[in-house]
């Protein structure tokens, strides 16, 4: 009767343990499901005076080429380098207010909702759980191109 109650006591909090990973994993999705796909691709030569906001840490720029995704990019200069967002917001489904904005310089702002991330690291303070979508990039400090890409 002993063994039945220990693993009936084992399987309940393995099915606990289980169901606890999965729903915290389920909740950090990077965006969500309507979120659009696009090509990233951009070079950015931050000798120009259009990026020189991006040579001292803080500095951030809107980027708006071709190739910088559906609506646009906001790059920021971090101590470690750079942190690229989609200005897609990442919670909620692309509609006529959903583009992200800087907003005082240190926020990055959604209008439609108001929620609210840290411009240098992208955590979230207001309405939204999850932070911007993040690209990759490679910089090259012989040229200063900055190559941003999915």
């Amino acid at each position: 009767m002993k063994i039945k109650k220990n693993l009936s006591l084992f399987i309940s909090l393995l099915t606990f343990s289980l169901l606890t990973f999965t729903s915290s994993c389920s909740e950090r999705n990077e965006t969500v499901s309507c979120f659009p796909n696009a090509n990233v691709s951009v070079q950015l030569n931050l000798s120009l005076p259009s990026y020189y906001a991006l040579q001292n840490v803080g500095g951030w720029v809107d980027v708006n080429e071709e190739g910088s995704g559906t609506r646009g990019l906001i790059v920021v200069r971090i101590t470690s380098g750079f942190k690229v967002y989609d200005k897609n917001a990442p919670h909620i489904c692309p509609d006529k207010d959903t583009t992200l904005e800087v907003k005082n310089g240190t926020a990055i702002h959604c209008p439609k909702d108001n929620a609210e991330w840290i411009l240098i690291t992208g955590q979230p303070t207001a309405v939204a759980k999850i932070a911007p979508k993040t690209y990759g990039y490679s910089f090259d400090s012989n040229s200063n191109i900055l190559s941003i890409y999915n």
